[in-house]
């Protein structure tokens, strides 16, 4: 087996930018920065966020809501 041909493995410290969460876990990189982490992303928490409310199906919602209410209206 060649020597001196695989990467250093270290045991990285993982920080989230968003919440500054911190876990351990093994990398080739010392040090890693992440911008979501599970305890703060919302498919993990189950939160709604503001990004999550602009799609198609949102839109949808708000069109009928706006219909029946001019239905009702009427």
């Amino acid at each position: 087996m060649k020597k001196d041909i695989h990467p250093k493995y270290y045991r990285a410290k993982v920080t989230c930018l968003t919440c500054g969460n911190t876990f351990e876990t093994g990398s080739t990189l010392p040090e890693i920065k992440v911008d979501t982490c599970s305890h703060c992303h919302s498919f993990y928490t189950g939160k709604l966020t503001f990004a999550a409310d602009t799609g198609r199906v949102a839109k949808f919602n708000r069109m009928l809501k706006d219909s029946e209410s001019k239905k009702s209206a009427k």
